[in-house]
């Protein structure tokens, strides 16, 4: 009996390991910059215990930390894309922002208790707005523009205060608690953009791994046909030409030209036979082994379980080696798995061989028109040499291909 499991768990399975990743990323500087309110609103109260807030105060303080924490949402919303390079940067989220995070950091400290009141003065509540403005600003600006704004906004704040009559001393104080956590938040906000970054190159980068060892396995049969049909060809091409002035010339020899052009594309017809025989003809140990190093590079723990392969004959470990291709290149191409292990068990003059891996989405992304036909092929393969292919789910987030071929089957001649 099938389990249903909630919708957010389903649509969690349906993302791919980079989308996680980014996800997970994502909420938790979200949750990092609603902190802001929780940790504001702590230190408001720890500092109004001791006295009665002016209603000043409250009605500046409350709504303006609401707005700031909120303006550092969207741009915690719009900056880890542009930082992941997917649109612009969103300077003017940034300097919105910016502003409102100074100007409440400056009221925080003008409006609230003096340094020598006796009572707590609200310098933690302007450093840690400030504080989280500049760690969002480092992460949806670039490094020497955010910088540049962080100074803005602190020498706006710094400015202020001067200007009010504060103590140098108490500005110099404000500036480098605001500096000093904003640093470190800054640089645990720009840590997680880049792992996110690093997570999808890494991504591009596997897929660009399957994609270029088919190109060059494509590259390496274009060389054998040009080696074997080019100078055939040309050959070929030149006799035609001799062949047709003779033949305005009314020469008999004209018939001997045009026999040898028919003997010599006979010979390049046998040739590209020979050619694409070469290519379909794969050895089972040598494509266990050549998928096992691509899926290890890939990050692919796989394993292999061998049972009487060295007794099978020629046709059947060809036929088989196509099965194990295919099946990696699935791997590669269609999951994000983690394990794979590759099983052959000969028994009964029958060879059953089983490739199992894990990492397979809960909704399978869409394919592009025309793609999807190398498991059909395979099971023509496998069904002209008394074979069958089977590809089913083994289980949440795994799947199965299984090939069964008797082991009198005869390598393709096509």
């Amino acid at each position: 009996m099938r389990v249903s499991r909630p919708r957010p768990v389903r649509r969690w399975r349906a993302l791919s390991k980079p989308q996680r990743t980014e996800l997970y990323m994502r909420w938790s500087l979200y949750a990092v910059a609603v902190l802001q309110v929780f940790a504001v609103y702590g230190l408001l109260g720890s500092a109004y215990g001791q006295r009665r807030a002016s209603a000043v105060e409250l009605r500046v303080e409350v709504p303006g930390t609401l707005l700031a924490a909120a303006l550092n949402v969207v741009l915690v919303r719009t900056g880890l894309p542009a930082y992941l390079g997917r649109r612009p940067h969103p300077y003017g989220w940034a300097a919105v922002s910016g502003a409102v995070s100074a100007a409440l950091s400056a009221a925080a400290l003008l409006l609230g208790p003096r340094p020598l009141d006796g009572a707590e003065t609200s310098t933690p509540v302007a450093v840690v707005t400030m504080t989280f403005w500049i760690a969002t600003a480092l992460l949806a600006l670039p490094v020497l523009r955010a910088v540049a704004a962080a100074v803005a906004g602190l020498a706006a704040v710094a400015v202020a205060l001067l200007a009010a009559g504060e103590p140098a001393g108490f500005v110099l104080g404000v500036l480098l608690g605001c500096l000093i956590g904003s640093t470190t938040a800054g640089a645990t906000a720009r840590g997680s953009a880049w792992t996110a970054k690093v997570v999808w190159e890494l991504d591009g980068a596997r897929e660009t791994q399957a994609r270029l060892a088919v190109a060059e396995e494509r590259l390496r049969f274009s060389r054998d046909l040009h080696d074997v049909l080019g100078r055939n060809l040309a050959t070929i091409a030149l006799k035609s030409e001799l062949a047709v002035q003779l033949a305005r010339r009314q020469r008999p020899e004209a018939v001997d030209q045009m026999t040898e052009v028919q003997r010599i594309a006979q010979d390049s017809q046998r040739e590209v036979r020979e050619v694409v025989r070469g290519y379909r003809t794969v050895e089972l140990h040598t494509e266990l082994a050549g998928a096992a190093s691509v899926l290890r590079a890939a990050n692919v723990d796989c394993r292999t379980e061998l049972s009487g392969a060295d007794g099978l004959p020629a046709g059947a470990q060809s036929v088989l080696g196509w099965v194990v291709r295919e099946a990696a290149t699935n791997v590669l191409r269609h999951s994000e798995a983690a394990n794979c292990r590759f099983r052959l068990r000969v028994s009964g003059g029958t060879a059953l061989l089983e490739v199992e891996n894990d990492g397979v989405p809960a909704v399978p992304p869409p394919r592009a028109e025309g793609a999807g036909s190398g498991l059909r092929g395979l099971g023509e393969r496998l069904a002209a040499h008394g074979g069958t292919l089977t590809a089913a789910g083994s289980g949440p987030g795994r799947f199965r291909l299984t090939a069964e071929l008797p082991t009198t089957a005869r390598g393709s001649t096509s």
